[in-house]
């Protein structure tokens, strides 16, 4: 008779802590804030800057380094100058010279290129000559240098020109949309408005599709109308080029949660997808909803009003839609993200709640918007089995360059 033996199974088990933090300004210090409106890091530092990837680049003596969300130096304060992490890399400059390096310190070396790029959507530029390619963040070369510009890229696309002529390409290099045109926008369910010569239209499937009498085209944002310009009014098109709303506005931006801010005369109020006023034009500007279903609006200051129209907010902050406080990025990230809203009252910065309180009841010298931190814990557990028959275990990334010498 065999004997029963006994095994070790050894299991890691690794996840990962997620938490939002803002870099925040306090009696001349820098520290970071969480949710809860506590302090996860006390101001105390004269420079920092927000998290990216986990990591927070703050200075000290004069020299910057990186904390994690623990505080603890993750890369020591030993460069003169840094940028911030993405897809795992950030630039960062010692002794006059500028070199990429990862998450560990660790310097990379990266093709040659005339200037270091940043790296956004796991990629970054490099230029030899007057040509621009792409690399990925193992270093290697994704695209030999061969446009003229590359624009940054937006949720894995980036406009690219070769003399006078836009395209699209996609992280991997790829022209998802030929250089043929003389203006192209965003890239949007395969959709993109374009403009060659003097019209205006949307490419899809490589083909262009003229939009009726439309002198400008926005970009498509979070649904499948984008507004349009045809004789000096605002309508909105859909994604064939179609006009799902007719030019008959002043002004207007882009739809989300199904409502659109539009403006007649000087007044601004939200339609519908029918082009119904579902809340009356009386506001002297106007921006999109979040998607917690508020959005910003002007009287003399700013408030915010629900999909009702309902003012939920007083109109008594300082909000700036295409400056500091308000991100640049997206339409509908204007306003409230991610539940909290950054304002400004009489000189100090905070953080609004949905329900109109102020968070931790604090203001600021200056504050950032939230970004996540990364913490990776692992657990070591060990079991002891007598086991009668074999088992099989299962083990469940406005783009800046930089010149490499200064």
């Amino acid at each position: 008779m065999k004997k029963p033996f006994i095994f070790l199974l050894l299991f890691f088990i690794q996840f990962v802590n997620s938490q939002e933090l803002a870099l925040v300004k306090k009696n001349g210090k820098f520290g970071y804030l969480t949710k809860e409106g506590t302090f996860r890091i006390e101001p105390k530092y004269k420079s920092a800057k927000s998290f990216s990837e986990g990591l927070a680049a703050v200075e000290d003596n004069g020299k910057w380094g990186f904390i994690d969300a623990k505080e603890a130096w993750a890369i020591p304060a030993t460069f003169d100058n840094v940028k911030d992490f993405n897809s795992g890399i950030c630039i960062v400059s010692k002794d006059k010279k500028w070199v990429y390096i990862n998450t560990k310190g660790e310097v990379q070396t990266a093709p040659s290129s005339d200037k270091l790029y940043d790296f956004g959507d796991g990629v970054a530029f490099i230029k030899q000559g007057n040509k621009i390619g792409l690399i990925n963040s193992k270093m290697a070369i994704v695209l030999e240098p061969k446009y003229d510009v590359i624009k940054p890229f937006e949720n894995g696309f980036a406009r690219v020109k070769n003399g006078n002529y836009w395209g699209i390409i996609n992280t991997a290099g790829k022209e998802v949309v030929e250089t043929t045109y003389d203006e192209v926008g965003n890239y949007f369910k395969t959709t993109t408005w374009a403009r060659k010569d003097k019209t205006f239209g949307l490419v899809s499937g490589g083909k262009f599709i003229p939009v009726e009498g439309a002198d400008k085209i926005w970009d498509f944002e979070s649904q499948d109308l984008t507004y349009a310009r045809k004789g000096g009014k605002i309508g909105y098109i859909d994604l064939k080029g179609n006009w799902a709303i007719l030019p008959i506005y002043d002004k207007g931006k882009a739809f989300s949660k199904n409502l659109a801010p539009v403006c007649v005369g000087s007044k601004w109020g939200y339609i519908n997808p029918k082009a119904e006023f579902i809340i009356p034009p009386t506001y002297s500007d106007a921006e999109v909803f979040s998607t917690n279903g508020l959005a910003p609006v002007k009287e003399k200051n700013w408030g915010f009003i629900n999909e009702t129209g309902k003012l939920v907010i007083p109109t008594q902050y300082s909000i700036t839609a295409n400056g500091f406080v308000i991100a640049l990025f997206v339409q509908q990230d204007k306003g409230f993200i991610d539940g909290l809203a950054r304002v400004k009252n009489e000189g100090k910065w905070g953080f609004l709640k949905p329900d109109g309180t102020v968070l931790g009841n604090q203001w600021f010298e200056n504050a950032e918007l939230f970004s996540q931190t990364k913490e990776k814990n692992t657990i070591n557990e060990i079991a002891t089995e007598k086991p009668k028959t074999e088992t099989k275990s299962v083990t469940k990334p406005v783009t800046k360059s930089v010149n490499k010498k200064k």
